[in-house]
């Protein structure tokens, strides 16, 4: 655990330094400032905010799990393990994602007003932050899934990579029977019904499916590397 952990704030530092960061934060900015404006309704911005954290996050995965160069990736496989390595780099991507979505939630809450969506039912505004900060992370799990699988060593051509990144966090987000798509719909769902709807549900399936896209990038990376 100490090893990973390690290799987290390792993986966290390199994303920082290289400023990969900065490219998924400033596509998180342009779909907020596109998408939410001030005294719209409380979950109906928090959905659009944690829909809009999906492909930031799948980005930034791709930013971190691909940060390296082969020689100094291949260093820290042989010290810690290749799965470990790369399960720091997925997790590293997720956390930052993460601080971008609290950073957004908190941004909604202060300039949304918490009302229905026709402005007839007030929201109490705790519950509904609650309820955004649930929707964020079932789309940061998601994005996170999509990154995982969407990139090396699972895609190891970076033109194949950055498509099936894209294209995964555009099915994502429109499939039903995505944890994002649930997360997000139960939010604006709500919205209509002036009744504040936490998403457990798609927030558990979306732990699930990151799990699950983690194992096996982690495994192929162990075979390949």
């Amino acid at each position: 655990m100490r090893a990973t952990l390690a290799l987290i704030r390792y993986q966290l530092a390199l994303l920082g330094r290289s400023q990969r960061w900065l490219a998924p934060l400033l596509l998180y900015a342009g779909l907020l400032a596109v998408g939410v404006r001030a005294g719209q309704p409380l979950l109906d911005s928090l959905g659009l905010a944690a829909a809009a954290l999906l492909p930031a996050a799948a980005w930034l995965v791709r930013g971190c799990v691909t940060a390296e160069p082969p020689a100094a990736r291949h260093c820290a496989a042989a010290a810690a393990g290749a799965w470990r390595v790369h399960l720091a780099g997925v997790a590293a991507g997720g956390v930052a994602a993460l601080l971008f979505g609290c950073a957004g939630v908190g941004l909604v809450a202060a300039t949304s007003a918490p009302r229905s969506t026709d402005g007839s039912v007030a929201v109490p505004l705790l519950p509904a932050v609650g309820a955004g900060l649930c929707g964020m992370l079932a789309c940061v799990l998601t994005g996170a899934a999509v990154g995982a699988l969407g990139n090396r060593p699972l895609v190891r051509s970076r033109g194949y990579a950055v498509a099936a990144t894209l294209l995964g966090s555009v099915a994502a987000l429109a499939l039903g029977a995505s944890p994002a798509n649930a997360a997000v719909t139960g939010l604006v769902r709500g919205s209509a019904q002036g009744a504040v709807q936490v998403p457990w549900v798609p927030s558990l399936c979306a732990v699930a499916l990151a799990g699950l896209a983690a194992a096996a990038a982690c495994a192929v990376a162990t075979r390949r590397e």
